[in-house]
């Protein structure tokens, strides 16, 4: 196995005497116009001893406060959830961290396997025959998801209901774009997709239909009503973005009718680690299997007979003609699903459910909780599981501020995420199993606060 060495002076003079020019910096003088050239050095800091450096870096870091230093209620797609031990040990061990992607499947039977497990565990998740080996993040798995149907019936427009997460929509709307497709927005009605407008956007040109499960604000939709509703109407393809955290209590999406399962895979054993890396699943029925973006892992037997595992299926442009690729995905975040099966190995059949139990039960007790605090209303009435949106007669951002200050951050200020003028002092609360019921009294003690602080503050 040869090392790698360095190019020396000598080499660089001989490489660019080959290619006729006198230094690097022509190379890019010929490429680059002399407009948008910064024509000066960098203004960067003179360098530092390393211990300096270290001591800078750790007051930068202080700086952070993360949901170890206080009491967390965020969610939004990005959950704070307990991370076992096991996570951590197996996916530091080098054969996982440190490979890149297995071009050489004889050579990398230990990645080919973890993508096989991981494919298996999704499948039973959601119900699905088939799981790629992951994506970047729920957000772009939703436009993938576009895109495949697109590449299926060869239409343009794509259904998607309010209830998506607003970084998903963006996403959407930014790939559809690109591949000429318009996406029609189906507003919500009471909390969830509203059933009568979902039907009568569905018609024979719609490529996909695709709706939040659960929605954005919390609340559970419909699933088999929507797709029955939609397959009614249309052969478009029924996406659902789904939290995987909560399919051990709800009904999985490939008995709902849902052609294509996708969603983000942060809650399975990955960090909040201050907004990513994570990863993206998408899981779908047989007859879409050669057209699902990224690749998949099979199993099979060598020549004597013993069990191996291959890539199957390799969609990406790296690996076909670009021509025919379904994704140009490059890394399909290998150690983030690895993670995810670690910690649904760990928690097992039973432990999900348990967990979607507990999840169930805790959300019902903070939902009633702070919904009876005065200046507090449920923005709707429709089940929910682990995330609701309440309406504060407040400033949310300054609610916030005023809650930080106790130590606690009480959620996500709807608005400042999303945009819409609708979601003006909507507050979106998460629960995880790491928040119990003393955490979910000492949420409400330190609203009510400050809720009465701003009421003060405003002469209410």
């Amino acid at each position: 196995m040869s090392r790698y060495t360095a190019i020396t002076p000598a080499d660089l003079e001989l490489m660019l005497e080959a290619i006729g020019v006198h230094s690097v910096g022509d190379i890019f003088e010929r490429q680059i116009p002399a407009g948008v050239r910064l024509d000066r050095a960098l203004e960067l800091p003179d360098g530092l001893p390393e211990q300096d450096v270290y001591e800078h870096l750790r007051a930068l870091a202080a700086r952070n406060t993360s949901a170890e230093d206080e009491l967390c209620f965020l969610g939004a797609g990005m959950y704070d959830h307990y991370v076992p031990a096991v996570v951590d040990m197996l996916c530091e061990r080098s054969e996982f961290l440190t490979p890149y992607t297995p071009y050489q499947p004889e050579v990398s039977q230990g990645t080919l396997q973890v993508m096989f497990e991981y494919q298996t565990a999704i499948c039973e998740l959601t119900g699905l025959p088939v799981s790629n080996a992951s994506l970047y993040e729920g957000p772009s798995a939703v436009a993938a998801a576009g895109y495949m149907a697109k590449l299926h019936n060869g239409r343009r427009r794509l259904l998607a209901s309010s209830g998506l997460h607003p970084h998903s929509l963006e996403t959407l709307r930014t790939h559809a774009r690109g591949y000429g497709m318009e996406v029609v927005e189906v507003p919500l009605r009471d909390g969830v997709t509203d059933p009568d407008a979902w039907t009568e956007a569905i018609d024979d040109q719609s490529s996909a239909a695709i709706f939040a499960q659960p929605n954005f604000y919390g609340a559970v939709e419909d699933a088999a009503a929507l797709a029955a509703a939609a397959k009614a109407r249309s052969d478009a393809l029924v996406v659902a973005q789904v939290d995987p955290i909560v399919l051990g209590i709800l009904e999985p999406p490939g008995e709902c009718g849902v052609d294509v399962a996708v969603g983000e895979g942060q809650p399975l054993g990955n960090r909040l680690d201050f907004g990513g890396p994570s990863f993206g699943f998408f899981a779908a029925r047989e007859e879409y299997l050669r057209r699902m973006p990224g690749r998949i892992a099979g199993e099979t037997v060598d020549a004597d007979g013993r069990r191996g595992f291959v890539l199957t299926l390799q969609t990406r442009e790296q690996h076909i003609r670009r021509e025919r690729a379904t994704s140009n995905i490059c890394t399909a975040q290998a150690l983030n699903a690895l993670a995810a099966i670690v910690y649904l190995s760990w928690l097992g059949r039973r432990g999900i459910v348990e967990l979607g139990e507990l999840l169930l039960a805790r959300t019902h007790y903070a939902r009633q909780a702070l919904a009876g605090l005065d200046g507090v209303h449920l923005h709707h009435q429709q089940p929910v599981i682990r995330e609701f949106a309440l309406r504060l007669d407040a400033d949310v951002a300054a609610v916030k501020r005023r809650c930080a200050q106790q130590g606690v951050n009480p959620g996500v200020d709807v608005h400042a995420l999303s945009g819409r003028p609708e979601d003006s002092g909507l507050l979106l609360v998460a629960i995880t199993e790491r928040r119990t019921r003393e955490h979910i009294d000492r949420l409400a003690d330190a609203l009510t606060a400050a809720l009465s602080v701003e009421r003060e503050a405003v002469g209410v």
